[in-house]
């Protein structure tokens, strides 16, 4: 259908001029639609700016969500972690307790002893440290967290098992007297009871009476129960790390070979067997196979001096 056209004249009375303008209404009609339409069309378009950026938030949302609950499982992780180790600081804080005393007598042993109940690397874990500069997300510092959390517990682990050699060495050491009485001899040269010679003593002499008991000085393994030579009636305790104890002259043994003893227990009784002048213990301790002085390693109140 052809567009209809209209002419517009246009008279100016005055001079006479006529003027004529002939238009068509389709551009007008256009125009106007196409500005009708333009509020819709900007609604629309903000409609659906809108509905995607809600789509983008409830994306970005659920995103969140699956981010939090890592997190969320990520800190009770964590604080699992950190309850194990503050239990574990605090059992081996509890274990690592020793007597003073027991201390001081430990920090006579001879070295080589006491690198027997050393053990472990104390090389500090730096690959931490290190990585520390290179954090940038939540999910790294977990991860560092964790790795932190691993390091210290690999730690407490080789303190853990330090603490237990040295509480293993602590119950090992012969630290305590072996017998009540007064000390008749001690360690080093003297004159020998019988001939009157210059001679060495290989430990210490404890006079007492017939049948008073005879104490293991430490933890440790019977090695040895019988006769031999100038001991007499003789035990001889294995307590491991190198150390030996001997107990000589006994009356009898309240221990047979392979029992396991611990510091006090009764093992024998004081007697008067082998090469002796008189009812008394002789004890002697060994470390690695050389003597040690006994005197040295007694904590315990001196026997009553002869």
């Amino acid at each position: 259908m052809a567009s209809r056209r209209y002419t517009i004249i246009v008279a100016d009375r005055s001079s006479g001029v006529v003027r004529r303008a002939t238009v068509s209404l389709r551009p007008f009609f256009i125009a106007a639609g196409v500005l009708a339409a333009l509020p819709v069309l900007i609604g629309i378009g903000a409609a659906w700016k809108a509905k995607s950026e809600v789509a983008d938030l409830r994306l970005s949302h659920q995103e969140l969500e699956v981010e939090n609950a890592s997190f969320r499982s990520a800190t009770t992780d964590l604080a699992t972690q950190i309850s194990s180790l503050e239990a574990a600081i605090q059992d081996i804080g509890a274990r690592s307790a020793l007597d003073p005393n027991l201390a001081k007598t430990m920090d006579k042993l001879p070295a080589v002893v006491k690198s027997r109940a050393m053990g472990g690397s104390t090389e500090v874990d730096r690959t931490a440290q290190r990585t520390l500069s290179a954090l940038s997300t939540p999910e790294d510092t977990f991860g560092m967290l964790r790795t932190l959390l691993e390091s210290l517990e690999s730690r407490l682990s080789i303190v853990s098992r330090n603490v237990d050699r040295r509480n293993a060495l602590a119950a090992a050491t012969p630290s305590i007297w072996p017998a009540s009485g007064w000390l008749s001899s001690t360690m080093g040269h003297r004159s020998d009871p019988f001939t009157g010679d210059d001679d060495f003593h290989a430990g210490l002499d404890i006079a007492g009476e017939r049948g008073q008991p005879v104490f293991a000085t430490a933890a440790g393994t019977v090695s040895h129960v019988g006769y031999q030579g100038g001991y007499g009636n003789l035990i001889v305790v294995d307590h491991g790390f190198g150390l030996q104890t001997r107990y000589g002259h006994l009356l009898n043994y309240s221990v047979k070979p392979g029992a396991k003893v611990k510091r006090g227990d009764v093992i024998g009784h004081v007697g008067n067997s082998g090469r002796s002048t008189g009812y008394h213990l002789h004890y002697e301790v060994l470390a690695n196979g050389k003597l040690l002085n006994p005197l040295q390693l007694l904590s315990q109140q001196k026997p009553r001096a002869q």
